[in-house]
């Protein structure tokens, strides 16, 4: 009888054995079709049945990863190439998409690593190569991409894609002429693609061969109707070669693609301009200041164009806002002292002109980079086209991708800094529990005596009428001093700087250092300052590039605009840390300087620091989540922004919101 039922018990697990090995072959087969057809939520599940019964399975591990990685976890698809590493260490294929995952979330070391991993076990995959070729092109390694492309084209000499990637690699060093022969080549091999006649027809913009460009770009329009850059940048060669009717006509194409195109609305305004169809220009330059309501230029350009038409009160208006906005633009002083003149307000008039002829003479005498100095030349001209990629106050490519989120000063939480205030936004900062004490500057508040002088991140929202009063105020108290004291210049520098006078905030503050060089929050405050004053000069003068154009947003790599200095502010961040080596603040400040510097290590560090100091300070877990997600470290900068959520940090959530919206390939 026992014989007997070990015999039967024998039988059925043989046969449950083959039941599941049929099942495993099954569900693989299911789930690897499921994949083939795109079906992946439903491939999941299969291979989870799968797995189930395999906790071995490599394959299925692979498997369920792509289909993670087409359903945009990256994460999980991470995890699941590398559980299939860790059943099989020679899965080249496993290691091959773990890199393209890792270099999604912009750890490209270690995707690197598992290139160079996978080739060491396949070398002969050229698909290794052309992907490695990506990844050192993210990564800003383009010698490198061009060696990879270079062995891919060797062995795959039709690849279109291979030849625009190690083009526009070439053109990222500056080699047009090896980009122009790639671009050249792509389109030989394939007319039916427009993404070369674009590149190339960009180079020939470049070298401004407009015939050339004019044709490379119109066979791309023929080939894709709704290419907008390709329409953007042959209104540039309409209007360079006199045909402002066509180059009107093009931009419409753009505005009926993309109607909040605040830059395609400037430059249809300029051209509008320039033909004496004033009526439409002041229409889009008034779309211009709907989707930039803080450009600096649209209101200036508007001024024109209002007197122009004979508008007086409006243009005066115009040139007012752009003063509003920049009041150290010599420029339209001088427009407005025009405009005055013109209403026979010679007493506006007046004190414009001699406004405007003081602030060419501190842009002279205090600032040696001639770039500030521009903005003091009355002759400049200000309405070129812009180009494409330019930063114009607000954010044409909302839904730019994870690889491509277009950081800038302008994005991260602003730094801390004495300003004018009104009562109920110079309140604490934080809850109680969470607030940040330090005692020197609570001494420093306590000794400049000014109730309505806060150190804060938040916006000035006083008028301009309460800022003169209190600097005129405050003269009247110089004037009756025997000895000058650091407070008084302290105090009409915050008050210039609260107008965005800068250059006469600097030299306030630094009047106030001379009688007291051992003030940190002296020399922190006159970072800020000069922190300030370029981003703005920037900002405007980003816009007067003649930059070409690349197919999208996401192709945006080129650093070619003017690189500004922020040495000066630098260097009195780092003073402010050494007389505070303690403050948070000064960290958090000098992280944001170092980032504009181009020193990300050093920004993220400061940051870092700075939170070791005080825990609670949500706003630098924000900033530095955007260091990272700048340097494609896609979950760290996660991890941070949803910590500064937590911490109160209203920006949190909507830029949580937009991550996970983005798509995850270009």
């Amino acid at each position: 009888m026992k014989k007997w039922w070990l015999v039967c018990l024998f039988i059925v697990g043989t046969v449950s054995l083959l039941e599941a090995q049929f099942n495993k072959r099954y569900f693989y087969y299911i789930g690897n079709g499921l994949v083939n057809d795109g079906k992946y939520a439903e491939a999941i599940e299969m291979l989870n049945s799968l797995l189930i019964a395999d906790t071995l399975s490599a394959d299925g591990f692979f498997l369920r990863g792509i289909a993670k990685y087409n359903l945009n976890d990256i994460v999980g698809a991470e995890s699941d190439f590398t559980r299939a590493i860790r059943v099989n260490p020679t899965f080249t294929q496993a290691y091959h998409y773990r890199a393209i995952t890792k270099s999604f979330l912009g750890d490209y070391e270690s995707s690197i690593a598992d290139f160079d991993k996978a080739l060491d076990i396949r070398p002969d995959v050229e698909g290794i190569y052309y992907s490695r070729g990506i990844t050192h092109f993210l990564n800003m390694q383009f010698d490198k991409a061009i060696a990879d492309f270079d062995y891919f084209i060797r062995r795959n000499p039709y690849v279109v894609d291979a030849y625009i990637n190690r083009g526009t690699s070439y053109l990222m060093l500056k080699d047009t002429t090896r980009a122009f022969e790639d671009y050249d080549k792509a389109v030989k091999i394939n007319h039916y693609d427009a993404s070369g006649f674009l590149r190339r027809g960009g180079i020939y913009l470049m070298r401004e061969k407009y015939d050339e460009a004019y044709n490379d770009l119109t066979e791309a329009i023929r080939l894709d109707s709704v290419n907008l850059p390709a329409y953007f940048n042959r209104a540039i060669v309409y209007s360079s070669t006199n045909r402002p009717l066509e180059a009107i006509a093009d931009l419409n194409k753009v505005l009926e693609l993309d109607s909040t195109s605040s830059i395609s609305y400037f430059n249809r305004a300029i051209i509008y301009s320039q033909i004496g169809d004033y009526n439409h220009a002041l229409a889009d330059y008034k779309k211009v200041s709907e989707y930039s309501p803080n450009n600096v230029l649209a209101y200036f350009n508007r001024g024109g164009v209002n007197m122009k038409l004979g508008f007086l009160k409006e243009a005066e208006a115009d040139f007012s806002k752009a003063i509003e906005l920049y009041p150290d633009f010599a420029n339209a002083y001088m427009a407005r002292s025009n405009v005055r003149y013109t209403l026979q307000d010679m007493t506006g008039s007046k004190a414009d002109y001699d406004t405007a002829q003081k602030k060419i003479a501190e842009y002279r005498t205090k600032l040696t980079d001639s770039t500030f100095s521009a903005y003091a030349d009355t002759s400049r001209v200000f309405n070129k086209l812009l180009s494409f990629d330019v930063d114009f106050g607000n954010d044409e490519f909302e839904n730019v991708k994870a690889n491509d989120f277009a950081i800038n000063p302008s994005s991260f939480i602003p730094m801390f800094r004495f300003a004018v205030l009104s009562p109920d936004q110079s309140t604490k900062e934080t809850k109680p529990r969470y607030r940040y004490d330090y005692p020197l500057l609570t001494a420093f508040l306590e000794r400049t005596k000014d109730t309505q002088t806060s150190f804060s991140l938040k916006p000035v929202n006083v008028s301009e009428n309460i800022l003169h009063s209190l600097d005129e105020e405050r003269q009247l108290l110089m004037e009756e001093r025997e000895v000058p004291q650091w407070e008084d210049s302290y105090a009409r520098g915050v008050y210039l700087y609260s107008q965005k006078q800068y250059t006469g905030a600097l030299n306030e503050l630094s009047k106030a250092i001379s009688l007291d060089s051992n003030n940190g929050l002296l020399y922190l405050m006159r970072s800020v300052v000069n922190t300030e004053m370029t981003d703005f000069i920037a900002s405007i003068d980003q816009g007067m590039q003649r930059l070409v154009i690349e197919a999208t947003p996401s192709e945006q790599l080129k650093n070619t605009k003017r690189v500004y200095s922020y040495d000066a502010a630098l260097s009195d961040a780092s003073q402010a840390i050494t007389l505070m080596p303690d403050m948070a603040y000064a960290y958090y400040n000098r992280a944001a300087i170092r980032y504009r510097s181009g020193d990300m290590p050093g920004a993220i560090e400061d940051y870092t620091k700075a939170l070791e100091l005080y825990p609670y300070l949500g706003e630098a877990y924000y900033n530095r989540g955007l260091v990272l997600l700048h340097l494609k470290d896609t979950r760290k900068g996660v991890i941070d922004i949803s910590k500064a959520g937590e911490l109160g940090v209203k920006e949190a959530y909507p830029l949580l919101k937009k991550i996970r919206n983005w798509d995850t390939l270009k």
